[in-house]
Protein backbone atom coordinates (compact mmCIF):
# COMPACT_ATOMS: atom_id res chain seq x y z
CA UNK A 1 0.00 0.00 0.00
CA UNK A 2 1.22 3.48 -0.88
CA UNK A 3 -0.01 5.32 2.21
CA UNK A 4 2.09 8.37 1.36
CA UNK A 5 0.40 8.53 -2.05
CA UNK A 6 -3.03 8.14 -0.45
CA UNK A 7 -2.46 11.14 1.85
CA UNK A 8 -1.03 13.14 -1.02
CA UNK A 9 -4.08 12.35 -3.19
CA UNK A 10 -6.33 14.14 -0.69
CA UNK A 11 -4.88 17.43 -1.96
CA UNK A 12 -6.79 16.76 -5.17
CA UNK A 13 -10.22 18.44 -4.99
CA UNK A 14 -12.05 15.60 -6.74
CA UNK A 15 -10.47 12.96 -4.51
CA UNK A 16 -11.18 14.99 -1.38
CA UNK A 17 -14.79 15.43 -2.52
CA UNK A 18 -15.25 11.67 -2.96
CA UNK A 19 -13.71 11.02 0.44
CA UNK A 20 -15.97 13.56 2.16
CA UNK A 21 -19.06 12.14 0.39
CA UNK A 22 -18.30 8.68 1.78
CA UNK A 23 -17.80 10.07 5.30
CA UNK A 24 -21.07 12.01 4.99
CA UNK A 25 -22.94 8.88 3.86
CA UNK A 26 -21.56 6.94 6.84
CA UNK A 27 -22.79 9.70 9.19
CA UNK A 28 -26.21 9.53 7.50
CA UNK A 29 -26.20 5.75 7.95
CA UNK A 30 -25.49 6.04 11.67
CA UNK A 31 -28.18 8.72 11.95
CA UNK A 32 -30.73 6.34 10.38
CA UNK A 33 -29.75 3.70 12.93
CA UNK A 34 -31.15 5.94 15.68
CA UNK A 35 -34.51 6.76 14.05
CA UNK A 36 -36.98 4.57 15.97
CA UNK A 37 -39.51 2.37 14.25
CA UNK A 38 -43.04 3.86 14.60
CA UNK A 39 -44.33 1.00 16.72
CA UNK A 40 -44.86 1.53 20.45
CA UNK A 41 -42.76 3.22 23.12
CA UNK A 42 -39.04 3.25 22.26
CA UNK A 43 -37.53 2.85 25.75
CA UNK A 44 -39.68 -0.16 26.54
CA UNK A 45 -38.73 -1.80 23.25
CA UNK A 46 -35.02 -1.23 23.75
CA UNK A 47 -35.06 -2.92 27.16
CA UNK A 48 -37.12 -5.85 25.87
CA UNK A 49 -35.10 -6.27 22.66
CA UNK A 50 -31.87 -6.25 24.69
CA UNK A 51 -33.09 -9.36 26.52
CA UNK A 52 -33.98 -10.95 23.18
CA UNK A 53 -30.48 -10.33 21.80
CA UNK A 54 -28.80 -11.84 24.86
CA UNK A 55 -30.95 -14.97 24.74
CA UNK A 56 -31.09 -15.45 20.96
CA UNK A 57 -28.33 -16.15 18.46
CA UNK A 58 -30.76 -15.07 15.73
CA UNK A 59 -31.23 -11.69 17.43
CA UNK A 60 -27.47 -11.21 17.80
CA UNK A 61 -26.94 -12.02 14.12
CA UNK A 62 -29.61 -9.52 13.00
CA UNK A 63 -28.18 -6.86 15.31
CA UNK A 64 -24.65 -7.29 13.92
CA UNK A 65 -25.73 -7.08 10.26
CA UNK A 66 -28.06 -4.11 10.87
CA UNK A 67 -25.44 -2.08 12.74
CA UNK A 68 -27.34 -2.04 16.02
CA UNK A 69 -30.67 -1.49 14.25
CA UNK A 70 -32.31 -4.16 16.41
CA UNK A 71 -30.94 -2.73 19.65
CA UNK A 72 -32.16 0.75 18.75
CA UNK A 73 -35.36 -0.65 17.19
CA UNK A 74 -34.71 1.62 14.20
CA UNK A 75 -36.11 1.78 10.68
CA UNK A 76 -32.99 0.06 9.31
CA UNK A 77 -33.63 -3.07 11.35
CA UNK A 78 -33.78 -5.11 8.12
CA UNK A 79 -30.53 -3.51 6.91
CA UNK A 80 -29.06 -4.51 3.56
CA UNK A 81 -29.64 -8.22 4.08
CA UNK A 82 -32.45 -8.28 1.42
CA UNK A 83 -30.02 -6.86 -1.15
CA UNK A 84 -27.35 -9.38 -0.15
CA UNK A 85 -29.85 -12.22 -0.42
CA UNK A 86 -31.08 -10.94 -3.80
CA UNK A 87 -27.49 -10.68 -5.07
CA UNK A 88 -26.74 -14.27 -4.07
CA UNK A 89 -29.99 -15.51 -5.64
CA UNK A 90 -29.19 -13.70 -8.91
CA UNK A 91 -25.67 -15.17 -8.93
CA UNK A 92 -27.09 -18.67 -8.53
CA UNK A 93 -29.76 -18.06 -11.19
CA UNK A 94 -27.19 -16.65 -13.62
CA UNK A 95 -25.38 -19.98 -13.42
CA UNK A 96 -28.54 -22.08 -13.70
CA UNK A 97 -30.44 -20.15 -16.42
CA UNK A 98 -28.58 -19.90 -19.77
CA UNK A 99 -30.23 -16.61 -20.78
CA UNK A 100 -29.12 -14.93 -17.55
CA UNK A 101 -25.64 -16.40 -17.97
CA UNK A 102 -25.40 -14.88 -21.45
CA UNK A 103 -26.62 -11.56 -20.10
CA UNK A 104 -24.00 -11.57 -17.33
CA UNK A 105 -21.32 -12.12 -19.99
CA UNK A 106 -22.77 -9.35 -22.18
CA UNK A 107 -20.56 -6.62 -20.76
CA UNK A 108 -21.64 -3.49 -18.91
CA UNK A 109 -25.16 -3.45 -20.39
CA UNK A 110 -25.92 -6.97 -19.17
CA UNK A 111 -24.52 -6.30 -15.72
CA UNK A 112 -26.65 -3.17 -15.39
CA UNK A 113 -29.79 -5.17 -16.22
CA UNK A 114 -28.91 -7.84 -13.66
CA UNK A 115 -28.18 -5.18 -11.04
CA UNK A 116 -31.55 -3.59 -11.74
CA UNK A 117 -33.31 -6.93 -11.34
CA UNK A 118 -31.38 -7.45 -8.10
CA UNK A 119 -32.72 -4.17 -6.73
CA UNK A 120 -36.26 -5.11 -7.76
CA UNK A 121 -35.95 -8.56 -6.15
CA UNK A 122 -34.63 -6.99 -2.94
CA UNK A 123 -37.90 -5.09 -2.37
CA UNK A 124 -40.24 -8.11 -1.94
CA UNK A 125 -37.50 -9.82 0.11
CA UNK A 126 -37.42 -6.74 2.37
CA UNK A 127 -41.21 -6.95 2.75
CA UNK A 128 -41.05 -10.64 3.70
CA UNK A 129 -38.20 -10.06 6.17
CA UNK A 130 -40.00 -7.06 7.69
CA UNK A 131 -43.13 -9.15 8.28
CA UNK A 132 -41.02 -11.95 9.78
CA UNK A 133 -39.12 -9.60 12.11
CA UNK A 134 -42.28 -7.88 13.32
CA UNK A 135 -43.91 -11.24 13.96
CA UNK A 136 -40.86 -12.48 15.89
CA UNK A 137 -40.70 -9.32 17.97
CA UNK A 138 -44.44 -9.43 18.51
CA UNK A 139 -44.26 -12.98 19.85
CA UNK A 140 -41.10 -12.54 21.92
CA UNK A 141 -41.14 -8.87 22.90
CA UNK A 142 -44.37 -7.04 22.23
CA UNK A 143 -46.55 -9.55 24.06
CA UNK A 144 -44.63 -8.85 27.28
CA UNK A 145 -44.42 -5.07 26.80
CA UNK A 146 -46.77 -2.78 28.63
CA UNK A 147 -46.54 0.08 26.13
CA UNK A 148 -48.84 -1.48 23.50
CA UNK A 149 -51.33 -4.27 23.17
CA UNK A 150 -50.05 -7.67 21.94
CA UNK A 151 -52.48 -7.74 19.02
CA UNK A 152 -51.21 -5.29 16.40
CA UNK A 153 -53.71 -3.54 14.17
CA UNK A 154 -53.51 -3.70 10.39
CA UNK A 155 -52.50 -0.01 10.28
CA UNK A 156 -49.63 -0.61 12.73
CA UNK A 157 -48.43 -3.53 10.63
CA UNK A 158 -48.59 -1.46 7.41
CA UNK A 159 -46.74 1.55 8.88
CA UNK A 160 -43.99 -0.59 10.41
CA UNK A 161 -43.48 -2.63 7.22
CA UNK A 162 -43.38 0.49 5.01
CA UNK A 163 -40.86 2.14 7.35
CA UNK A 164 -38.58 -0.93 7.43
CA UNK A 165 -38.73 -1.47 3.67
CA UNK A 166 -38.03 2.24 3.08
CA UNK A 167 -35.04 2.02 5.42
CA UNK A 168 -33.68 -0.97 3.51
CA UNK A 169 -34.14 0.79 0.13
CA UNK A 170 -32.40 3.94 1.47
CA UNK A 171 -29.45 1.80 2.56
CA UNK A 172 -29.27 0.23 -0.92
CA UNK A 173 -29.21 3.71 -2.44
CA UNK A 174 -26.53 4.94 -0.01
CA UNK A 175 -24.42 1.85 -0.73
CA UNK A 176 -24.59 2.43 -4.48
CA UNK A 177 -23.69 6.11 -4.00
CA UNK A 178 -20.58 5.00 -2.12
CA UNK A 179 -19.70 2.48 -4.84
CA UNK A 180 -19.96 5.20 -7.50
CA UNK A 181 -17.18 7.14 -5.76
CA UNK A 182 -14.72 4.40 -6.79
CA UNK A 183 -13.28 3.85 -3.31
CA UNK A 184 -14.38 0.36 -2.39
CA UNK A 185 -17.71 -1.44 -2.46
CA UNK A 186 -20.47 0.56 -0.79
CA UNK A 187 -22.46 -2.40 0.53
CA UNK A 188 -19.37 -3.97 2.09
CA UNK A 189 -18.44 -0.63 3.65
CA UNK A 190 -21.90 -0.40 5.25
CA UNK A 191 -21.42 -3.88 6.73
CA UNK A 192 -18.02 -2.81 8.04
CA UNK A 193 -19.58 0.31 9.59
CA UNK A 194 -22.26 -1.90 11.18
CA UNK A 195 -19.67 -4.04 12.93
CA UNK A 196 -17.38 -1.19 13.95
CA UNK A 197 -20.29 0.88 15.30
CA UNK A 198 -20.41 -1.26 18.47
CA UNK A 199 -16.71 -0.70 19.28
CA UNK A 200 -17.12 2.63 21.16
CA UNK A 201 -19.59 1.09 23.61
CA UNK A 202 -17.36 -1.95 24.09
CA UNK A 203 -14.27 0.22 24.69
CA UNK A 204 -16.19 2.44 27.11
CA UNK A 205 -17.35 -0.58 29.14
CA UNK A 206 -13.83 -2.01 29.07
CA UNK A 207 -12.33 1.29 30.25
CA UNK A 208 -14.89 1.54 33.07
CA UNK A 209 -14.02 -1.97 34.23
CA UNK A 210 -10.29 -1.30 33.89
CA UNK A 211 -10.35 1.86 36.01
CA UNK A 212 -12.47 0.24 38.75
CA UNK A 213 -9.91 -0.05 41.57
CA UNK A 214 -12.35 -1.21 44.26
CA UNK A 215 -10.62 -4.63 44.25
CA UNK A 216 -7.12 -3.08 44.46
CA UNK A 217 -4.51 -1.69 42.08
CA UNK A 218 -1.88 -3.30 39.89
CA UNK A 219 1.59 -3.45 41.43
CA UNK A 220 4.57 -3.64 39.08
CA UNK A 221 7.61 -5.25 40.73
CA UNK A 222 6.63 -3.69 44.08
CA UNK A 223 7.76 -0.17 43.19
CA UNK A 224 4.98 1.15 40.94
CA UNK A 225 1.22 0.97 41.45
CA UNK A 226 -0.98 1.54 38.42
CA UNK A 227 -4.55 2.77 39.10
CA UNK A 228 -6.14 -0.15 37.20
CA UNK A 229 -7.98 -3.31 38.12
CA UNK A 230 -5.38 -6.15 38.14
CA UNK A 231 -7.64 -8.93 36.84
CA UNK A 232 -9.18 -6.74 34.10
CA UNK A 233 -5.73 -5.50 33.08
CA UNK A 234 -4.29 -8.97 32.45
CA UNK A 235 -7.47 -10.16 30.71
CA UNK A 236 -7.44 -7.06 28.49
CA UNK A 237 -3.75 -7.48 27.70
CA UNK A 238 -4.25 -11.11 26.73
CA UNK A 239 -7.31 -10.16 24.71
CA UNK A 240 -5.37 -7.50 22.76
CA UNK A 241 -2.51 -9.91 22.03
CA UNK A 242 -4.99 -12.54 20.86
CA UNK A 243 -6.74 -10.03 18.57
CA UNK A 244 -3.42 -8.95 17.02
CA UNK A 245 -2.48 -12.60 16.37
CA UNK A 246 -5.91 -13.40 14.91
CA UNK A 247 -5.89 -10.32 12.66
CA UNK A 248 -2.43 -11.28 11.37
CA UNK A 249 -3.64 -14.83 10.71
CA UNK A 250 -6.80 -13.57 8.99
CA UNK A 251 -4.81 -11.17 6.80
CA UNK A 252 -2.53 -13.96 5.64
CA UNK A 253 -5.53 -16.22 5.15
CA UNK A 254 -7.38 -13.64 3.09
CA UNK A 255 -4.34 -12.83 0.92
CA UNK A 256 -3.21 -16.44 0.39
CA UNK A 257 -3.42 -17.63 -3.21
CA UNK A 258 -2.02 -20.27 -5.55
CA UNK A 259 -0.26 -18.82 -8.59
CA UNK A 260 -0.53 -20.79 -11.85
CA UNK A 261 1.71 -19.88 -14.78
CA UNK A 262 -0.17 -19.53 -18.07
CA UNK A 263 1.76 -19.81 -21.34
CA UNK A 264 0.45 -18.30 -24.58
CA UNK A 265 1.46 -19.85 -27.88
CA UNK A 266 3.29 -17.68 -30.43
CA UNK A 267 1.15 -16.62 -33.38
CA UNK A 268 2.10 -15.00 -36.68
CA UNK A 269 -0.41 -12.68 -38.34
CA UNK A 270 0.93 -11.14 -41.53
CA UNK A 271 4.26 -9.52 -40.80
CA UNK A 272 3.69 -9.29 -37.06
CA UNK A 273 4.07 -11.95 -34.40
CA UNK A 274 2.41 -11.93 -31.03
CA UNK A 275 1.99 -14.30 -28.14
CA UNK A 276 4.83 -16.44 -26.78
CA UNK A 277 4.41 -14.74 -23.42
CA UNK A 278 3.68 -15.85 -19.88
CA UNK A 279 0.98 -14.72 -17.54
CA UNK A 280 -0.37 -15.81 -14.17
CA UNK A 281 -3.72 -17.10 -12.95
CA UNK A 282 -4.12 -16.45 -9.20
CA UNK A 283 -6.43 -18.84 -7.34
CA UNK A 284 -7.44 -17.51 -3.92
CA UNK A 285 -7.35 -19.86 -0.98
CA UNK A 286 -10.82 -18.69 0.12
CA UNK A 287 -12.58 -17.67 -3.07
CA UNK A 288 -15.97 -17.67 -1.28
CA UNK A 289 -14.83 -15.05 1.23
CA UNK A 290 -16.86 -14.74 4.40
CA UNK A 291 -20.17 -15.74 2.77
CA UNK A 292 -20.05 -19.39 4.04
CA UNK A 293 -19.77 -18.14 7.64
CA UNK A 294 -22.74 -15.79 7.21
CA UNK A 295 -24.81 -18.50 5.48
CA UNK A 296 -24.00 -21.09 8.16
CA UNK A 297 -24.78 -18.71 11.03
CA UNK A 298 -28.09 -17.63 9.49
CA UNK A 299 -29.07 -21.21 8.60
CA UNK A 300 -28.22 -22.53 12.07
CA UNK A 301 -30.19 -19.77 13.79
CA UNK A 302 -33.48 -21.01 12.27
CA UNK A 303 -34.04 -24.03 14.62
CA UNK A 304 -33.52 -21.82 17.69
CA UNK A 305 -35.90 -19.26 16.19
CA UNK A 306 -38.55 -21.97 15.67
CA UNK A 307 -38.02 -23.11 19.24
CA UNK A 308 -38.56 -19.58 20.55
CA UNK A 309 -41.77 -19.23 18.54
CA UNK A 310 -43.01 -22.56 19.99
CA UNK A 311 -42.15 -21.44 23.53
CA UNK A 312 -43.94 -18.12 22.99
CA UNK A 313 -47.08 -20.15 22.22
CA UNK A 314 -46.53 -22.81 24.88
CA UNK A 315 -43.95 -22.07 27.57
CA UNK A 316 -43.93 -25.71 28.73
CA UNK A 317 -43.18 -27.19 25.29
CA UNK A 318 -40.35 -29.71 25.57
CA UNK A 319 -39.63 -29.51 21.81
CA UNK A 320 -39.20 -25.73 21.91
CA UNK A 321 -36.94 -25.90 24.95
CA UNK A 322 -34.77 -28.59 23.35
CA UNK A 323 -34.42 -26.61 20.09
CA UNK A 324 -33.40 -23.47 21.98
CA UNK A 325 -30.98 -25.38 24.23
CA UNK A 326 -29.26 -27.28 21.39
CA UNK A 327 -29.20 -24.67 18.61
CA UNK A 328 -28.47 -21.51 20.61
CA UNK A 329 -24.86 -20.37 20.45
CA UNK A 330 -23.36 -20.90 23.93
CA UNK A 331 -22.09 -17.61 25.38
CA UNK A 332 -21.62 -15.80 28.66
CA UNK A 333 -25.21 -14.47 28.77
CA UNK A 334 -27.07 -17.78 28.32
CA UNK A 335 -24.61 -20.31 29.78
CA UNK A 336 -26.03 -20.39 33.32
CA UNK A 337 -29.61 -20.79 32.02
CA UNK A 338 -28.93 -23.40 29.33
CA UNK A 339 -26.24 -25.37 31.20
CA UNK A 340 -26.87 -25.08 34.95
CA UNK A 341 -24.87 -28.26 35.58
CA UNK A 342 -21.88 -27.09 33.53
CA UNK A 343 -20.69 -28.39 30.16
CA UNK A 344 -22.67 -31.31 28.77
CA UNK A 345 -22.69 -33.00 25.36
CA UNK A 346 -25.33 -30.50 24.18
CA UNK A 347 -22.78 -27.69 24.49
CA UNK A 348 -20.73 -29.14 21.60
CA UNK A 349 -23.63 -29.63 19.15
CA UNK A 350 -23.86 -26.02 17.96
CA UNK A 351 -20.08 -25.53 17.35
CA UNK A 352 -19.79 -28.90 15.59
CA UNK A 353 -22.79 -28.32 13.30
CA UNK A 354 -21.60 -24.75 12.56
CA UNK A 355 -18.16 -26.07 11.58
CA UNK A 356 -19.65 -28.68 9.22
CA UNK A 357 -22.01 -26.15 7.63
CA UNK A 358 -19.14 -23.72 6.97
CA UNK A 359 -17.18 -26.47 5.20
CA UNK A 360 -20.23 -27.46 3.12
CA UNK A 361 -21.12 -23.88 2.15
CA UNK A 362 -17.49 -23.14 1.23
CA UNK A 363 -17.44 -26.01 -1.27
CA UNK A 364 -20.89 -25.13 -2.59
CA UNK A 365 -20.31 -21.41 -3.12
CA UNK A 366 -16.84 -21.96 -4.60
CA UNK A 367 -18.24 -24.44 -7.12
CA UNK A 368 -20.87 -21.88 -8.16
CA UNK A 369 -18.56 -18.87 -8.15
CA UNK A 370 -15.54 -20.52 -9.83
CA UNK A 371 -16.41 -22.30 -13.08
CA UNK A 372 -13.33 -24.32 -14.07
CA UNK A 373 -14.79 -25.35 -17.45
CA UNK A 374 -15.49 -21.73 -18.38
CA UNK A 375 -11.95 -20.66 -17.43
CA UNK A 376 -10.44 -23.56 -19.37
CA UNK A 377 -12.51 -22.66 -22.47
CA UNK A 378 -11.45 -19.00 -22.24
CA UNK A 379 -7.79 -19.99 -21.97
CA UNK A 380 -8.12 -22.27 -24.98
CA UNK A 381 -9.77 -19.53 -27.07
CA UNK A 382 -6.95 -17.13 -26.20
CA UNK A 383 -4.25 -19.68 -26.94
CA UNK A 384 -3.27 -20.08 -23.31
CA UNK A 385 -2.33 -23.31 -21.59
CA UNK A 386 -0.82 -24.61 -18.37
CA UNK A 387 2.54 -26.26 -18.88
CA UNK A 388 2.21 -30.03 -18.90
CA UNK A 389 -1.59 -29.95 -19.18
CA UNK A 390 -3.54 -30.30 -22.41
CA UNK A 391 -6.04 -27.49 -23.15
CA UNK A 392 -9.75 -28.13 -22.76
CA UNK A 393 -11.17 -30.79 -20.46
CA UNK A 394 -7.80 -31.76 -18.95
CA UNK A 395 -7.19 -28.14 -17.98
CA UNK A 396 -10.66 -27.96 -16.39
CA UNK A 397 -9.98 -31.19 -14.45
CA UNK A 398 -6.57 -29.89 -13.37
CA UNK A 399 -8.08 -26.60 -12.14
CA UNK A 400 -10.86 -28.53 -10.39
CA UNK A 401 -8.36 -30.63 -8.43
CA UNK A 402 -6.42 -27.54 -7.35
CA UNK A 403 -9.59 -25.70 -6.28
CA UNK A 404 -10.76 -28.72 -4.24
CA UNK A 405 -7.45 -28.81 -2.37
CA UNK A 406 -7.60 -25.06 -1.74
CA UNK A 407 -11.22 -25.37 -0.59
CA UNK A 408 -10.26 -28.12 1.86
CA UNK A 409 -7.69 -26.00 3.68
CA UNK A 410 -9.71 -22.80 3.21
CA UNK A 411 -12.93 -24.27 4.61
CA UNK A 412 -11.09 -25.76 7.61
CA UNK A 413 -9.45 -22.38 8.23
CA UNK A 414 -12.80 -20.57 8.05
CA UNK A 415 -14.27 -23.12 10.42
CA UNK A 416 -11.40 -22.58 12.85
CA UNK A 417 -11.95 -18.81 12.75
CA UNK A 418 -15.64 -19.29 13.52
CA UNK A 419 -14.72 -21.62 16.40
CA UNK A 420 -12.56 -19.01 18.18
CA UNK A 421 -15.41 -17.73 20.41
CA UNK A 422 -16.25 -21.26 21.51
CA UNK A 423 -12.59 -22.17 22.09
CA UNK A 424 -12.02 -19.13 24.32
CA UNK A 425 -15.31 -19.74 26.15
CA UNK A 426 -14.41 -23.40 26.73
CA UNK A 427 -11.04 -22.40 28.21
CA UNK A 428 -12.70 -19.91 30.59
CA UNK A 429 -15.36 -22.47 31.56
CA UNK A 430 -12.67 -24.97 32.52
CA UNK A 431 -10.61 -22.33 34.37
CA UNK A 432 -13.27 -20.24 36.14
CA UNK A 433 -16.51 -22.15 35.65
CA UNK A 434 -18.22 -19.72 33.26
CA UNK A 435 -17.58 -18.28 29.77
CA UNK A 436 -15.61 -15.08 29.30
CA UNK A 437 -17.47 -11.84 28.85
CA UNK A 438 -14.91 -10.89 26.21
CA UNK A 439 -15.04 -13.54 23.46
CA UNK A 440 -13.22 -13.25 20.18
CA UNK A 441 -15.68 -12.64 17.36
CA UNK A 442 -14.09 -14.59 14.53
CA UNK A 443 -16.80 -13.70 12.00
CA UNK A 444 -16.68 -10.01 12.85
CA UNK A 445 -12.88 -9.87 12.66
CA UNK A 446 -12.90 -11.76 9.35
CA UNK A 447 -15.40 -9.28 7.90
CA UNK A 448 -13.37 -6.33 9.17
CA UNK A 449 -10.09 -7.64 7.72
CA UNK A 450 -11.56 -8.68 4.36
CA UNK A 451 -13.54 -5.50 3.72
CA UNK A 452 -10.75 -3.23 4.99
CA UNK A 453 -8.20 -4.82 2.65
CA UNK A 454 -10.55 -4.53 -0.34
CA UNK A 455 -11.27 -0.87 0.40
CA UNK A 456 -7.59 -0.11 0.92
CA UNK A 457 -6.77 -1.63 -2.47
CA UNK A 458 -9.47 0.44 -4.16
CA UNK A 459 -8.32 3.59 -2.35
CA UNK A 460 -4.70 2.90 -3.29
CA UNK A 461 -5.61 2.42 -6.97
CA UNK A 462 -7.67 5.62 -7.04
CA UNK A 463 -4.86 7.54 -5.31
CA UNK A 464 -2.31 6.30 -7.85
CA UNK A 465 -4.59 7.42 -10.69
CA UNK A 466 -5.01 10.87 -9.18
CA UNK A 467 -1.30 11.37 -8.44
CA UNK A 468 -0.01 9.60 -11.57
CA UNK A 469 1.48 12.74 -13.12
CA UNK A 470 3.12 13.78 -9.85
CA UNK A 471 4.35 10.22 -9.32
CA UNK A 472 5.91 10.21 -12.82
CA UNK A 473 7.61 13.56 -12.20
CA UNK A 474 8.99 12.38 -8.84
CA UNK A 475 10.30 9.18 -10.42
CA UNK A 476 11.95 11.14 -13.22
CA UNK A 477 13.52 13.57 -10.74
CA UNK A 478 14.85 10.72 -8.60
CA UNK A 479 16.39 9.06 -11.67
CA UNK A 480 18.03 12.31 -12.68
CA UNK A 481 19.43 12.77 -9.17
CA UNK A 482 20.80 9.22 -9.10
CA UNK A 483 22.34 9.74 -12.56
CA UNK A 484 24.04 13.00 -11.49
CA UNK A 485 25.25 11.39 -8.27
CA UNK A 486 26.74 8.44 -10.17
CA UNK A 487 28.44 10.74 -12.72
CA UNK A 488 29.84 12.87 -9.91
CA UNK A 489 31.23 9.79 -8.18
CA UNK A 490 32.83 8.59 -11.45
CA UNK A 491 34.47 11.99 -12.04
CA UNK A 492 35.80 12.09 -8.48
CA UNK A 493 37.19 8.57 -8.89
CA UNK A 494 39.04 9.62 -12.04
Amino acid sequence: MHFKTIFKSLKNKDMLKKFLIIIGILFAYRFLAHIPLPLGEVTTFRDAVHNLINSSNFGSFINMISGGGLTNFSIILVGISPYITASIVMQLLSKAIPSLEEMSEDGEVGRKKINQWTRVLAVPLAVVQSIAYIYILNQNVLASATAITPDLTLLQWAIAIIAMVAGSIILMWLGELMTEQGIGNGMSTLILASIVSSLPQTLAALWSSLTDTSAGTLSLFGWLNLPVNPATFWITLGFIIAIVVVIYFLTKLNEAQRILTINYAKRVHGNSAYGDIRSILPLKLISAGVIPVIFATAFLSLPALIGQVIISKNADSALGQQLVAIFSAPNASNFSDLYPLGITWKWFIYPAVLFLLIVMFTYFYSSVNFNTKEIADNLQKQGGFIEGVRPGLQTADHLGKIVKRLNLFGSLSLGFVAMLPFITDYIFIVVQGSPAGLSLSGTGLLLIVTISLENLRALDSRALMVTYDDYGKETKTKKQKRFKKRKTAELEAE
